[in-house]
């Protein structure tokens, strides 16, 4: 291994070996993939049956359910898959497996069919749990002898991550609302199938790495564990191992939680409730079972906990209070991949005219362009270093990169060849109520109306008052002045229209006869001309995580280096306040909106920049500190549990998000927010109000 570790460190590439590329690559292409689909799936699940770009017009709280269900699930199996690593397969062929798995995932849910989405998310999950924590774990093996470039090693990495990120949500969101739903999927999928391929072709770069263990190898570590052990012993006392007791406690509590992950959408989507018979009043049974659950795994921690000495014990209690306020901020964190992604679509106001469309597509330009020739250049050096020895791989990532560039150059001529088109037609003018059935005013004053588009089956009653309304549309096509033309609905408020070209106006047609509907397309007249228009994608907003990462990563990296860096309990509060300022920017942006309103993209743009910024602060303490904190023999357990904290914050970011179209018929979209305004900072000012607490319990631990 350690001949193998050598002659890794040989072929160097910006003063890291050459292996650490592949492994970018490979992790960049499955976050390509995994970014791709995420952002898509809720607005496919909840996009009206017939319109531009037809979904299944699930309601966002059932959408909500599955995804979250999804995302617990893919903190959950990694768990599973570490093991099934360590001990059979080995981390290389486990990364492969995953892929592998992964890409058929990727593939089924392309095909748009209800079995098909399902089947696909499963396999996903399956894949994530073989792929996610074995690719680390061979970075870990690669600089065991170099530990002081593992923390380098690891920001390059997290790089790939954030490209692979940045540019699945771009390209596969692009395709998938301009083109059609199966091609962003399909995308993702052919990138994750690729990028199997150059990892599979790279195991001559990595020798004895990640391969599979040998029973000399198992016998070693097995030894050298038992060495630990005993020193750890004298450390933090006897050992502690699992009785009669906790291991029943441990698969009581997982089986009552994987039974809620699959009940909680099972019972909403199809009706289906197996935790029916535990209902308490108004409370669903499958909450009466998850709370008794949560009570049982508390005394299993807590159990094993207090079988410490004071010192690791102390410092154990201090973890688990971080874990508790990690599920605060994932919850308001993940808003991003449901009601954060619902807000883009249905309330801002996504159009940019003239001057501004063109700044806009220069700035797009400038961040698709810069950061794809930067990486670009990385593979110019892997080539150089690596091709003699991996030819097939260097191959592989080639054609991953010409065929990315043909999709970003399409896309870029498309956005600056659109034009944009005032259009008339005919609509139903009629007022909007409260519940009392007085019409309503906008903040001007001014009465309100709601306009429904007159469609090709649409029935106007002699009551009605009809009247000719304009709308901008904007399209990679020269119309010219008095054309007709077909358009229909691009959003689920009928306040966006996109234009129907002869396959287009077909599929509308058939799938409105198959489900015994208006076609809801409408008839209009070109009006004006006007100058480039460009419409931003719902998924473009979603971008800005992954872009203000690499912006301020190292900003962030230096001050914790620096003389000011802050104890562990200020950077959570800090990540949890900043987080809530975002969403309060949110709050801010969306009051006194009504009906059809749009909301400025601008308040969307700060609150993820500070969505950002508190990630930043919070993200990257957490696991650093299962390592501090917790002994060598509980870290597997403690890692699991941190990992279950943000499954958990996961879980309710999409249950609580699938709450927004509720929360804002009741009340207004600007409470919705305040919700994820307030519970952050509450939590952020506690942990900061616990930091002396936190301090005696951590024992000097920085």
């Amino acid at each position: 291994m350690n001949t193998d570790i050598e002659n890794l460190f040989k072929d160097k590439v910006l003063g890291h070996p050459a292996g650490l590329f592949v492994l970018f690559f490979t992790e960049m292409w499955e976050r390509f993939s995994f970014y791709g689909m995420r952002v898509l799936l809720v607005n496919f699940l909840t996009m009206a049956l017939i319109g531009y770009n037809p979904g299944w017009e699930w309601s966002v709280e059932n959408a909500g359910a599955l995804f979250g269900t999804y995302a617990m699930l893919l903190y959950i199996t990694p768990i599973v898959g570490g093991i099934v690593a360590d001990k059979i397969t080995g981390y290389r062929w486990a990364v492969i497996i995953g892929a592998l798995i992964m890409t058929l995932g990727h593939a089924s849910m392309a095909l748009e069919t209800e079995f098909s989405l399902y089947l696909g998310l499963a396999l996903l999950v399956i894949g994530t749990g073989f792929f996610k924590p074995n690719i680390t774990s061979i970075i870990s093996g690669m600089y065991k002898d170099n530990p002081e470039k593992k923390d380098g090693a690891y920001t390059i990495f997290y790089m790939g991550v954030n490209a692979g990120a940045f540019f699945g949500m771009m390209l596969c969101g692009y395709l998938a609302e301009k083109i059609g739903w199966s091609y962003g999927f399909g995308l993702a999928g052919v990138f994750m199938l690729l990028g199997t391929l150059q990892f599979g072709f790279s195991g001559k770069l990595f020798g004895a790495i990640g391969a599979k263990p040998s029973k000399e190898q198992k016998a070693f570590e097995t030894k050298e564990q038992k060495t630990e052990d005993l020193g750890e012993e004298a450390n933090v006392g006897k050992e502690n191992p699992f009785t009669v007791l906790d291991k029943i406690l441990i698969v009581v509590c997982s089986v009552i939680g994987l039974g809620y992950a699959i009940n909680d959408p099972m019972s909403k989507i199809a009706g289906i409730d197996i935790f029916s018979a535990f209902k308490m009043g108004d409370l669903e049974g499958q909450y009466t079972a998850i709370l008794f659950a949560l009570v049982l795994f508390l005394i299993l921690v807590i159990g094993r906990i207090m079988r410490y000495t004071p010192v690791v014990r102390d410092r154990m209690f201090a973890f688990i209070i971080f874990a508790f306020f990690t599920v605060f901020f994932w919850l308001s964190f993940e808003q991003g991949a449901s009601s954060l992604v619902i807000f883009a679509r249905d309330n801002v106001d996504r159009m940019l005219s003239g001057g501004a469309a063109t700044t806009f597509n220069i700035v797009n330009t400038l961040l698709t362009v810069v950061p794809l020739l930067i990486i670009s250049w990385v593979l110019i050096l892997l080539w150089k270093k690596t091709f003699k020895k991996i030819p097939g791989s260097n191959i592989v990532l080639v054609i991953c990169f010409v065929f990315m560039w043909g999709i970003v150059g399409w896309m870029l001529n498309r956005d600056f060849n659109t034009t944009a088109y005032d259009v008339n037609y005919m609509a139903i003018e009629r007022p909007v109520l409260d519940d009392k059935g007085v019409q309503m005013k906008d903040e001007k004053g001014e009465l309100q109306f709601k306009y429904i588009a007159i469609g090709e089956g649409t029935k106007v009653a002699d009551t009605d008052k009809v009247v000719e309304r304009t709308v901008s549309i904007a399209e990679p096509i020269e119309f010219a002045l008095g054309d007709e033309i077909h358009m229909i609905s691009k959003n689920n408020e009928g306040t966006a229209f996109g234009y129907l070209d002869a396959e287009r106006l077909e599929t509308a047609r058939l799938q409105a006869k198959s489900l015994n509907r208006d076609s809801a397309v409408v008839k209009a007249k070109v009006a004006q001309i006007k100058d480039s228009e460009v419409e931003i994608t719902v998924s473009w907003f979603s971008i800005l995580n992954s872009f203000f990462i690499i912006v301020f990563a190292s900003f962030f990296s230096k001050w914790w280096e620096s003389k000011y860096n802050p104890s562990a309990a200020a950077k959570y509060a800090l990540g949890l306040i900043i987080m809530g300022v975002g969403f309060g920017l949110l709050a801010w942006g969306a009051s006194g909106v009504e009906g059809t309103m749009k909301v400025s993209m601008i308040w969307l743009i700060l609150a993820y920049l500070f969505h950002t910024l508190g990630e930043l602060c919070l993200s990257p303490v957490g696991l650093s500190y299962v390592s501090k904190l917790v002994p060598a023999r509980m870290i597997a357990l403690m890692f699991g549990m941190w990992y279950l904290a943000i499954a958990i914050g996961n879980k309710l970011a999409a249950v609580l998000g699938g709450q927004i179209e509720n929360i804002t018929e009741a009340y207004n979209l600007s409470t919705f927010f305040l919700i994820f305004t307030i519970v952050p900072m509450v939590a952020g000012v506690l942990v900061f109000a616990l930091n002396p607490l936190l301090k005696k319990l951590m024992h000097g631990v920085r």
